[in-house]
């Protein structure tokens, strides 16, 4: 990295004879959230080791009218149709990340049985079964979020706002904030949330991932009769055992903050 920035620097005089007018670094970051280090461990930031950078674009999120228009264009060549509300709750679970919005489409329409006929519409129904097996698949994305996680910028913002300590506390840095965004994690307008309905799901599941497995369910016995959750007996039993487990069961945690959130989930 610093090698490549250094010859882009070093060429920029030279511009446009004999080298590039315009060089364009594509990637999930800003240049100027990298935090390179040299031979001797010194750490050089992005922005100062590539001063001459002119502009920084983000390719931001779809707004509803283009989730409609990019179901429309899938209905225009098959004739599939989908159902009201459908669409609306594609926007609502996605807030338009385009991976999102493209993935719960393809599951619904090429990855499902029986969908692929084109004279059924795609319901409600079927659209919120295909959100819960892109979330359960852990696919390639799901899983580079969950690396994301792991950075120690992501970990100081994520970590507060599970925790739910995002008022009162100490300020979180603007940088680590702005960074964070730029991944797509978060969003900061017109609240400090996480970005999407999706993403709140899948990050407490992620990061407790490893200990739901290790738990045993051997009798469901929080399961009522007709399937839902007795959240009385159920809540009842994970304060005796919080009391009783926690402090084994915390240090597991790399979000430690979080941890009475994520092993409640």
């Amino acid at each position: 990295m610093i090698s490549l920035l250094r010859q882009i620097r070093a060429g920029y005089p030279d511009r446009p004879h004999a080298f590039p007018q315009t060089v364009l670094l594509c990637g999930v970051r800003d240049v100027r959230d990298y935090r390179i280090h040299t031979g001797d461990n010194q750490i050089v930031t992005g922005g100062s080791a590539f001063n001459i950078k002119s502009d920084s674009l983000r390719l931001g999120n779809f707004d509803r009218e283009e989730v409609v228009a990019l179901y429309d264009q899938h209905t225009e060549e098959t004739g599939q149709r989908f159902e009201e509300g459908v669409v609306d709750y594609v926007f609502e679970q996605t807030r338009g990340q385009p991976w999102l919005a493209n993935a719960l489409g393809r599951e619904t329409c090429f990855r499902a049985q029986g969908e692929r006929d084109r004279t059924r519409s795609i319901t409600l129904q079927l659209m919120m079964e295909a959100r819960e097996r892109i979330i359960e698949r852990r696919g390639t994305h799901i899983d580079q979020l969950g690396n994301q996680l792991k950075e120690q910028r992501v970990y100081r913002v994520i970590g507060r706002m599970l925790a739910d300590v995002t008022e009162g506390g100490a300020a979180l840095p603007d940088d680590d904030l702005q960074y964070v965004e730029d991944l797509g994690l978060i969003r900061i307008h017109p609240e400090l949330a996480i970005a999407n309905p999706i993403y709140r799901e899948i990050i407490p599941r992620t990061l407790s991932w490893t200990t739901q497995v290790q738990i045993s369910q051997k009798v469901a016995w929080y399961i009522q009769e007709d399937g839902t959750l007795n959240m009385p007996k159920l809540i009842a039993n994970f304060q005796q055992f919080f009391r009783e487990n926690s402090e084994v069961w915390l240090d597991g945690f790399q979000y430690i903050e979080a941890g009475p959130q994520l092993l409640m989930q």
